[in-house]
């Protein structure tokens, strides 16, 4: 299994990183930074490493689901054969669902922290937990179908300990990405911070996509040598491929309903 626990921490790895893309993780770079925090009379230094013992305890609670799935995988004997096929199989869907062909995609949620905690209790309270919810991956809204892709492959190594350990490590990513905004002290530096995040929304998208069907290739490979990683790359290809003309396909389509519409031929308009 030292494979799927390889693949597990690179996917857990990238998919913290695609959370500080969340509008959780963004409202955390416009609510909880030096800027903000010294309006409330608060220490953001402190408020900061409330949060990241937060996403450390959040990660250790995703890791402790993720520890009881892999015990039941050894306890069922689960060989690395067949861990390597399930987790090629679930990397080539999970980055197909977040190319989102045709508007087809795995479930998500999009509940988001209560900022209201951020006037009615302390710093430690709304740090530790707003770290708590963002570390455990699941509670607030999820970016990419990588969380799902890590729980499953961490489940798949039949580590209950590494488990903790890959759990532990995807809340520290989750809460140190707070740092990100450490040097946010004016309006001006909250402005530019968010232009820059802006910019990077779409190249970590697109790398987080890029590591889930790496992880599909490398994974088949292990799983039935040469021929399954061609047969993954292929596969990886046609997923871009079908994915790229759907997209097309809806833009094309919304520019004819804005034609049809400014002209009152469609269905938000009536001719005549």
């Amino acid at each position: 299994m030292a494979v799927v626990m390889v693949l597990a921490i690179v996917t857990a790895a990238a998919a913290a990183v695609r959370g500080t893309w969340s509008p959780c993780g963004l409202s955390m770079l416009s609510t909880v930074t030096p800027l903000a925090e010294a309006g409330r009379g608060r220490r953001w230094s402190v408020t900061a490493r409330w949060f990241v013992a937060g996403a450390v305890l959040g990660g250790l609670t995703l890791g402790a689901v993720m520890a009881g799935l892999a015990a039941v995988v050894g306890a069922l004997g689960v060989s690395a054969s067949t861990a390597l096929g399930v987790a090629a199989v679930a990397a080539l869907v999970c980055a197909a669902s977040d190319l989102d062909p045709f508007g087809l995609h795995l479930p998500f949620h999009g509940r988001q922290v209560n900022e209201r905690w951020l006037d009615q209790y302390r710093a430690w309270v709304y740090g530790g937990g707003f770290g708590w919810q963002i570390g455990c991956g699941l509670a607030t809204y999820i970016t990419t179908a990588g969380m799902y892709l890590t729980i499953l492959l961490t489940a798949l190594t039949g580590n209950p300990l590494a488990a903790l350990a890959i759990g532990a490590g995807f809340g520290l990513v989750r809460g140190l990405a707070i740092y990100a905004g450490r040097s946010i002290t004016t309006t001006d530096r909250l402005l530019a911070a968010h232009r820059r995040f802006g910019a990077l929304r779409r190249p970590v998208r697109l790398v987080t996509i890029g590591v889930m069907l790496a992880v599909g290739v490398v994974a088949a490979g292990a799983w039935a040598g040469v021929a399954g990683a061609v047969s993954a790359a292929a596969a990886a290809a046609a997923i871009v491929v079908v994915s790229n003309l759907s997209h097309r396909e809806r833009v094309a389509q919304d520019g004819l309903d804005v034609v049809a519409t400014s002209t009152g031929t469609g269905p938000a308009g009536v001719a005549g």
